[in-house]
């Protein structure tokens, strides 16, 4: 079960304002097109992905009166390490004192935080470990194109972490649905910087290392395949809409956050929404809601996180806070 979550932003905002400077944009479209007024951005120097993490953890592990030595596991998803290895797990788990715990990176782009959950929840299950945090961080302002009106309305930095412990009174990680496709490659994408196209003078000529995404393609099986999903698990847990206290959905876009509840017959009342203004932080959007709504939740409350990201990777868990 999540016996605690934390979450972190840098103090810098990027408005809409400051984007109608760089590109051919307008506070009107952007709002229109995907509810985001504002977004946070990690300007320090040399400051990677880890940085954004290490406070998360460590604001966990504090407000939890947790002991970094009795972590057994730390799990950082993220599509932005801060170098190819070692993993940020390995810097997060360093840096806060979580010596004895192995860790390690998990990229699922923006599903990656709901992979790295479950994940953990079956190493607790198996009695393999007992304290496990799943991080989820992402520097997007390092690989979005400023120069790109499509793209970089988009994103934003932060992270989020959660403390998984084993379940009590049948509370935690009830059930999940995980996919993916391969299929996605095409329409949303860094094609640089990886083995099949490493970095070259070429590829930065090109701007190759910058996310891409065909957005009409992405937006309609993005809605399509979280509804699906939701669908899936509320039906094998024998769930209505009345029986959640919130929809906990990965922070793409208003516009498919509010498409997808109209498709679910559901209030927006109860889905969790930062996007205006945090933006997408890819694998930190779900612990980001998480705690920033963290003080409606009660023990006992139904909640279903669900998200779609590059690849295609989707899913949906329930979790009964």
């Amino acid at each position: 079960m999540i016996t605690g979550v934390h979450g972190y932003v840098p103090q810098d905002v990027l408005t809409n304002q400051d984007l109608e400077q760089l590109v051919d944009t307008s506070d009107a479209w952007i709002q229109a097109r995907t509810g985001i007024r504002e977004r946070r951005i990690l300007r320090s120097p040399n400051a990677g992905t880890s940085v954004m993490g290490i406070e998360a953890v460590s604001g966990l592990l504090q407000k939890t009166s947790t002991d970094p030595a009795s972590i057994d596991l730390l799990i950082c998803a993220t599509i932005t390490p801060d170098m190819p290895t070692p993993a940020t797990a390995n810097l997060i788990a360093h840096a806060v004192g979580a010596h004895r715990a192995f860790s390690y990176d998990l990229q699922a782009a923006c599903s990656g935080f709901l992979f790295a959950l479950v994940t953990a929840a079956q190493f607790i299950e198996s009695g393999r470990c007992c304290r496990v945090v799943v991080v989820g961080a992402d520097k997007m302002s390092s690989i979005t194109d400023y120069q790109d009106r499509t793209t970089c309305v988009l994103f934003g930095d932060g992270a989020g972490a959660v403390l998984l412990e084993p379940a009590t009174n049948g509370r935690g990680l009830i059930d999940s649905v995980l996919a993916s496709d391969g299929a996605g490659v095409d329409h949303l994408y860094q094609a640089a910087g990886g083995s099949k196209m490493p970095a070259s003078p070429q590829t930065v000529a090109d701007r190759a290392h910058y996310v891409r995404q065909n957005g009409p393609v992405v937006f309609k099986i993005a809605v399509k395949k979280m509804v699906q999903a939701v669908q899936e698990v509320m039906r094998r847990n024998h769930l209505s809409n009345e029986d959640l206290r919130f929809l906990v959905p990965h922070q793409a876009n208003a516009r498919i956050l509010h498409a997808v509840a109209n498709l679910l017959d559901m209030d927006t009342s109860k889905v969790m929404m930062n996007v205006d203004t945090l933006g997408n932080t890819t694998a930190a959007t779900l612990p980001l809601c998480l705690w920033q709504y963290g003080d409606r939740l009660l023990p006992g409350d139904k909640l279903i996180l669900v998200a779609f990201g590059g690849g295609f990777t989707w899913g949906a868990s329930y979790v009964i806070w």
